[in-house]
Parts: C-alpha cells; sequence; structure tokens
C-alpha cells in the first residue's frame, strides 16, 4: 500500500518535470540555432505557455469557461508599466498618475511579482461576485468583468494613456525570462491541480450536485483557484509588455481571449499536458500563418495568403480537432502517466506472482 502511494506521488510530479525539460530544449535549440527573430518568437510562445498554464488553473480545475482572464492580464501589464517606467515617460503619457507612483522605478522582478498580486486581488475581488453564478451565467459574468476593464482601460487616459499606446517599457523578456516564469506557472499549477482544493474542486467540475453533497465548498475552492490563476495570468501581462515594450488596450481584449481559449481547448482543457502542448502546436501554427501571410516565393510566383487568414484557420483547426478529438489533442491525460500506468500494469502481482 505505501509502495503504491509512493507511486501515485512520484507520478503527479512526472507531467510538469516532463513539460519543463520539453520546453527547456526548445529554448536550448532556439538560443543555439536560432536568430533574434526566432528568440523573440520562442519568447512569445513561453508567455503564452505563462498566459495558458493561468488559465488552466481555473477553467481545467473548475470546468466554467472564462472569457474574462485577458482583463487580468491588462491589470498586471499597466501595474508594470507604473512601477518600471522612468518618471519623465510616466509624466508625458500618463499624468495623471499619483505622485509615489509616479516618482517610482522598481527593479522589473519586484515590479513583476507585485503585478501579478494586483492581478490576483483583483481576481479575488470579482470572483467573489462571479463564482456566485454557475454554468454559462458564470462564463457571460466573466465577459461582462473584461469589457468593464477594456472600456476603463481605453477611457482612463491621465492613468492608462487610454487608447494611445504608452512606449518605452524595458524589454528585458527574452526567451529565458519567460522560460523561468512559465516553469514556475507549470509548477504552481501542478501543485495547485494535487492539492486538497483542487482535488476538491475537480470533483465539483465533474460532478455538482455529489460534490455538494459531500460537504465540499465549490465557492470557496473555485475562489482560490480564481486568485491563484489571476497572479499567473497578470504575470504573463507584465512579461508581454517587457517583451515589446508597448501596452494598447485592445492588447488585451478579443484576440488574445480567443486565442489563449483556443490553445487550451485545441490541446486539451482536462490536463496540464493539454495546456502547454495546446499553446506549442498553435504557437507554430500561427509563426507559420503569418509567414504564408508575408508571402514566399516558389520559383518566380510569389504567393501569399489573404490578410486576416490566421483567424479563420486557427477557427477550422479548432473545429476539426473538436470533431476529431474532443477532448484536445492530449485527450485529457497527462504526459508520462500513462507510460507509469503501463509499466505498473506489467509487473507481477505480489500475491498470485502472475
Amino acid at each position: 500500500m505505501k509502495s503504491q502511494h509512493a507511486q501515485k506521488r512520484l507520478a503527479a510530479y512526472v507531467p510538469p518535470l516532463i513539460l519543463s525539460v520539453l520546453l527547456l530544449a526548445l529554448v536550448v535549440l532556439v538560443t543555439v540555432f536560432g536568430d533574434k527573430s526566432l528568440g523573440r518568437t520562442a519568447a512569445e510562445t513561453l508567455i503564452r505557455v505563462t498566459l495558458v498554464v493561468g488559465l488552466w488553473i481555473f477553467v481545467g480545475n473548475s470546468g466554467v469557461i472564462s472569457f474574462g482572464h485577458a482583463g487580468y492580464m491588462a491589470v498586471g501589464a499597466y501595474c508594470s508599466a507604473w512601477l518600471t517606467l522612468k518618471p519623465a515617460t510616466k509624466a508625458l503619457f500618463l499624468p495623471d498618475l499619483p505622485d509615489w507612483l509616479m516618482q517610482a522605478e522598481w527593479p522589473v522582478l519586484p515590479a513583476a511579482i507585485v503585478s501579478g498580486g494586483l492581478a490576483a486581488l483583483v481576481a479575488l475581488v470579482s470572483g467573489a461576485a462571479i463564482l456566485r453564478l454557475s454554468g454559462i451565467a458564470a462564463s457571460i459574468a466573466t465577459f461582462a468583468f473584461l469589457a468593464i476593464v477594456n472600456t476603463v482601460y481605453s477611457n482612463w487616459e491621465g492613468v492608462t494613456g487610454a487608447t494611445s499606446s504608452v512606449v518605452g517599457l524595458s524589454r528585458y523578456v527574452d526567451q529565458w525570462v519567460a522560460l523561468a516564469w512559465a516553469v514556475a506557472a507549470i509548477v504552481a499549477a501542478n501543485l495547485y491541480a494535487n492539492s486538497a482544493s483542487g482535488l476538491a474542486l475537480r470533483a465539483t467540475r465533474e460532478d455538482e450536485v455529489a460534490a455538494r453533497a459531500s460537504g465540499i465548498d465549490m465557492y470557496r475552492h473555485r475562489l482560490i483557484s480564481l486568485t491563484i490563476s489571476g497572479f499567473f495570468t497578470g504575470i504573463s501581462g507584465a512579461l508581454l509588455g517587457h517583451s515589446i515594450g508597448v501596452l494598447n488596450p485592445d492588447s488585451f481584449y478579443l484576440g488574445i481571449t480567443f486565442i489563449s481559449l483556443a490553445m487550451l481547448v485545441v490541446g486539451g482543457i482536462g490536463s496540464l499536458s493539454g495546456a502547454v502542448i495546446g499553446v506549442l502546436a498553435l504557437s507554430v501554427l500561427i509563426e507559420a500563418l503569418v509567414r504564408a501571410e508575408q508571402g514566399f516565393a516558389i520559383g518566380a510566383a510569389h504567393l501569399s495568403l489573404p490578410s486576416g487568414s490566421q483567424e479563420i484557420i486557427i477557427g477550422i483547426v479548432m473545429i476539426v480537432v473538436l470533431i476529431v478529438r474532443p477532448a484536445g489533442l492530449t485527450g485529457g491525460r497527462e504526459l508520462g502517466l500513462r507510460l507509469f500506468r503501463k509499466r505498473r500494469a506489467s509487473q507481477p502481482d505480489p500475491i498470485t506472482n502472475q
């Protein structure tokens, strides 16, 4: 019995280890054999990993589809800008900031952590109202939250720059910085999923009525999950801002919401491995489509996809994946567990020796 318990605990650590090694191998290959353009693409992909894994912490464990996580991403991104931009830049673009925030010029790491903390706080406060709803009503409420955040950030000109882009952020995020945060998000997501709260929340996902009858406080566990999810989503916003050096409210609205949910669904919403695999698969597809829209030469001919084909093709891919593999590319399974179970099944029974 103790041996089986130890094996189960060991199996729980296999998926994040495999995923981390996979991402590390990607970064090493890009660093050794790629150029700066490929390095930026790798960094963008790893920022998406942090975002989608953060989204999975809530959606994957609760079963509630959230359309509002781009709002937490915006909170983290702008908080990092408030804390790290030079005072002269803030005076130019964000003149209505309070004086203590106007003079702040923090190092990037503490600023990123505080930005994630602010996003987590907003997730806690917003979740306290939204998570009293269930099912489609909760999902619609998350979209309403996103619309509120976008409206505020698009009109609060003296604090967020409104629709004018805020420029001047230090571009310190490369593939290695993005890798560190992606691995941190994966480890945190795995720890939460295997914690008492994570297991209880997944029980409510599978059978809400039975879970309530067992005394599980669904509201409390959903709120815990959303708060942790908001932290890493806010971190991904800070990373994105310091990767491209520019912030605009429209960068944290419908486009990023669609892409992040598409990655989660394509990879498999039922597992952490699915979240990461979905990001990698669609990131490769997106990069290929971007290059195809820019055009390529075949002999004397120059061919290119029409502008806007990217979203259409990604939508078609989602439909095909949902038809062929409704549970996503990973089938809702974690990497490594299937092999582990096969190996355990092949061992002889200690009593019958068969």
